[in-house]
């Protein structure tokens, strides 16, 4: 196609048409962006790339800023998925006591939603003047993002029963007649390794434990095939304290100017609100286009 069109330019040269030339001006764009979906699409090449993702946000060192901040990350994620034409079902939402959450897990599914969502793994570092401080000082708050393949059940993942502690709870209810007075809600810990999933979606504690096993399932296939089996490890193990200065991937300013820059691939965009909104796809393609070098 860049051939075809340098003919042409230089037939318009020699021609001197400028509505020729013009015409053949107006098809870079597009051909720009054809190969930079080809190069997107070639970085998405291994074979949980393709599948459903199940994210998980939590928040980190902030106190109420990092539940305020996990929760404003969790709705810029459903925003993104929204944008995408992706649909979402949530997996387990635990409020926090005076705003945010204090954790959420949802399943995204749509084509590549992993291989697009797998740039989002890690720290989410967020500036800016708290609203829960009287003094209107500035604060820093962290939240993590942990994203894993939604696998299938015809990949082999060797999960032994007798390595699983499960417990059964109420799931949160609205009241009244609302209230879920049945433990449907499941925990489930994989002694092994230490991964403890919990889903309280469904009233039906058949269909919640179905739903965490392939939590596990994921996670578990993730630690197994990770490239960097120590960083996933140190990510998900070892608590909020992780969740701290120094092991953001990318962060989020608001005072006293606006910037998001990912610190792995040195992306930049002023545009805070639109960010926060589900514009995300230049920091995807960016990390996505950034594992080629």
């Amino acid at each position: 196609e860049a051939k075809d069109l340098d003919e042409l330019l230089e037939l318009a040269s020699i021609e001197e048409d400028q509505s020729m030339i013009s015409d053949v001006t107006s098809q870079i764009p597009s051909l720009e962006d054809g190969v930079r979906q080809a190069e997107i699409a070639r970085m998405l090449d291994r074979p949980e790339d393709g599948s459903d993702a199940i994210v998980y946000v939590n928040p980190g060192a902030g106190g109420i800023d990092a539940q305020d901040w996990a929760g404003i990350l969790f709705r810029m994620y459903l925003r993104w998925a929204e944008r995408k034409g992706y649909s979402v079902e949530m997996l387990d939402h635990q409020p926090g006591e005076e705003a945010g959450i204090k954790d959420a897990s949802f399943a995204v599914r749509g084509p590549n939603a992993y291989g697009f969502l797998k740039a989002e793994n890690g720290v989410h570092r967020l500036i800016r003047i708290s609203p829960f401080d009287s003094n209107a000082r500035r604060h820093t708050a962290f939240a993590a993002v942990h994203v894993v393949p939604e696998i299938d059940d015809d990949v082999e993942v060797d999960i032994k029963k007798d390595d699983l502690e499960v417990d059964t709870m109420r799931a949160g209810g609205k009241g009244g007649q609302h209230v879920n007075k049945t433990e449907s809600a499941i925990r489930i810990k994989h002694m092994p390794t230490g991964i403890v999933v919990k889903c309280t979606a469904e009233r039906s504690q058949h269909k919640n434990r179905a739903t965490a096993m392939k939590m596990l399932r994921g996670l578990i296939y993730e630690r197994l095939t990770a490239e960097k089996e120590k960083e996933f490890a140190d990510a998900y193990h070892s608590g909020k304290s992780a969740i701290d200065f120094g092991s953001q991937i990318r962060t989020y300013t608001m005072q006293p100017y606006q910037l998001v820059k990912d610190e792995r691939t040195e992306h930049k965009v002023s545009n805070i609100d639109a960010v926060l909104d589900g514009d995300l796809d230049e920091f995807v393609e960016a990390y996505l286009l950034s594992l080629a070098e």
